[in-house]
């Protein structure tokens, strides 16, 4: 039996160390958590590096060159209810180089912009987020990952 996925892309900003993540807040989903400072749904005929440069500049206000955008991972991700909406393949990105400072553009889905060290998460992150930066932690992270399945 086939389905459909919601792709959505991630960007994960890096300064050293460093990872930029948002608190979300009134989305219906997961706030209170911790995400990635740029993320959200690929539309219908977008590349996901065209995404995921879109949703930089729409969430955090900054400019990204496709060039600097480096694929981290691909996970696919299920609730394991058979509902389209929670069947995803969702592609990570980071991204080192950027124009402009970040900054909260919506104020109304996210409480705080922070850059954390990735030795010293907060909690709670957003789970399947959480997978892909310990990877980044530890230099583990496999190209294709699975979750929920």
């Amino acid at each position: 039996m086939s389905f459909q996925v919601v792709p959505a892309a991630y960007v994960i900003f890096r300064r050293n160390d460093e990872v930029l993540l948002q608190l979300r807040e009134n989305t219906g989903y997961m706030d209170g958590h911790w995400a990635a400072a740029a993320a959200g749904h690929i539309e219908a005929g977008e590349p996901a590096p065209a995404a995921a440069v879109r949703e930089a500049a729409e969430e955090l206000g900054v400019r990204v060159d496709p060039a600097d955008l480096v694929p981290l991972a691909v996970m696919h991700r299920t609730r394991g209810d058979g509902q389209a909406i929670n069947e995803r393949v969702d592609f990570f990105f980071e991204c080192r180089r950027w124009t402009g400072e970040p900054r909260l553009m919506e104020p109304e889905k996210a409480a705080d912009l922070r850059w954390f060290s990735l030795g010293a998460l907060p909690d709670p992150v957003v789970a399947h987020e959480l997978r892909v930066l310990r990877g980044l932690r530890d230099g583990d992270l496999d190209l294709v990952l699975v979750h929920g399945f």
